[in-house]
């Protein structure tokens, strides 16, 4: 079969590339890591992007089929969970609602691509034992989640893109302050590397589809 190198960069904020105002910028940005991307893989597949920010997984659902799948590209990209761990919501919960698309994705002929959910910074929360407690929580809840993702891919045999591990600071495990501006959302260097991560992975996919 030959499959499309069509491209749907497909989540939330951090798939829209969304940047907090800085004083250096005050009025923000979006930088889409879909951009940095399509130069990276050339004229070797076609990059669209398709993020909505403050997006929960089950609104993701929602629009999956007439945002991505209705327009057939052969590989989707997926992040999502950062929002709905926000609102407490349970890991098993969150990871339904991708399953549901990655399969989707594959019954309709295409490769989805699964990343895991970045780490979050708190500043200063060394400085109480609350603070330190609710950031050990949401960590542990994210490798949950994490860790869901992953066992997913490999029990499909497709690859995952380990975006947690790629931005997050080795000794705290907190979103690494170089990437994020506001603890949440990536700076223009988390989205470059957020776009590096996943045009390693397509980039093989691409040259296995061409190959006679």
């Amino acid at each position: 079969m030959v499959r499309s190198a069509l491209v749907i960069c497909f989540g939330d904020s951090l798939t829209a590339g969304f940047q907090s105002p800085t004083r250096a910028n005050p009025v923000g940005e979006e930088t889409p890591y879909g951009h940095f991307l399509q130069d990276k893989l050339g004229g070797s597949a076609q990059v669209r992007v398709s993020g909505v920010c403050g997006e929960l997984t089950g609104e993701m659902v929602m629009r999956f089929r007439r945002d991505v799948l209705d327009h057939k590209p052969g590989y989707v990209p997926i992040l999502g969970g950062t929002n709905d761990l926000g609102w407490n919501a349970a890991p098993l919960e969150i990871l339904r609602n991708l399953v549901n698309m990655y399969e989707q994705t594959l019954a309709a002929g295409g490769i989805p691509i699964p990343v895991t959910v970045p780490s979050l910074r708190v500043e200063n929360c060394q400085g109480s034992r609350e603070g330190q407690e609710w950031v050990t929580e949401h960590l542990a809840r994210r490798d949950q989640l994490n860790r869901l993702i992953q066992e997913y891919a490999t029990s499909k045999s497709i690859a995952c893109v380990d975006l947690f591990a790629a931005t997050a600071d080795p000794d705290s495990g907190q979103l690494a302050e170089i990437y994020s501006n506001d603890g949440i959302h990536l700076t223009t260097a988390g989205y470059r590397l957020f776009a590096e991560q996943v045009a390693q992975v397509l980039t093989l996919l691409l040259s296995r589809a061409v190959r006679p």
